[in-house]
């Protein structure tokens, strides 16, 4: 997860109807991550060869109003994967916006784990962490945990419409990064109004160790 403190006037347009910019500290973040799917179902239907493959989205942070809790959620701008029936369904169902081809790479030595994924549209889009083997918890009101933890998926969807959908796992762990690269064409993948992020450095890179989500 490469994470950015971004300008919120940039990020208003992508809000769907009835939900907020959530900050921390004044701070509004969007975050370019990737991650991969395993024994993946769409409405609790596996789709033959489509049950493991990457994903890459660029995500933004909100919360909404229910009743009188306040909840917090996540924004997909763009999400990318590589299998055209997914790309299919997802747009039609769910109505998120997925995309092209891309591939992965995970491997580890004594002292790290290098994972790195890309994905191609005009030319090859890399996103990569070095990170310790050795998971740590997240903290309480920190950054990563402000970024990472979420239990609700938003869309804009048609007609103004807002979709979304309830997130629930286990609490995730993060491994301390020692090294991340980020080569991203962010206009040619997202549009004129993210050219800005082909020029700025993340204010933090972090790898969570994911589970099953229901």
């Amino acid at each position: 997860m490469a994470n950015y403190a971004v300008d919120a006037n940039i990020l208003k347009p992508y809000l769907p109807r009835h939900t907020e910019l959530d900050y921390r500290d004044g701070t509004c973040y969007i975050s370019l991550v990737g991650f991969m799917f395993l024994n993946t179902r769409l409405k609790g239907i596996k789709i033959p060869f489509h049950t493991n493959f990457e994903e890459v989205n660029l995500r933004f942070y909100v919360r909404f109003k229910e009743a009188v809790e306040w909840k917090r959620g996540t924004v997909f701008i763009k999400e990318i994967v590589p299998k055209p029936a997914v790309t299919f369904v997802a747009n039609s169902v769910y109505g998120e916006k997925y995309d092209r081809p891309m591939k992965h790479e995970w491997s580890e030595d004594s002292n790290s784990q290098t994972i790195s994924y890309e994905w191609k549209k005009k030319n090859w889009n890399t996103i990569k962490v070095v990170a310790d083997k050795q998971p740590l918890d997240l903290i309480a009101d920190s950054e990563a945990s402000f970024i990472a933890v979420q239990h609700w998926g938003l869309s804009k969807g048609r007609n103004q419409t807002t979709s979304k959908y309830s997130v629930e796992h286990p609490a995730w762990q993060m491994y301390k990064t020692k090294e991340a690269y980020i080569d991203v064409d962010f206009e040619d993948n997202y549009g004129p109004a993210f050219k800005f992020l082909n020029d700025e450095a993340p204010t933090c890179v972090f790898l969570v160790e994911g589970s099953d989500v229901l």
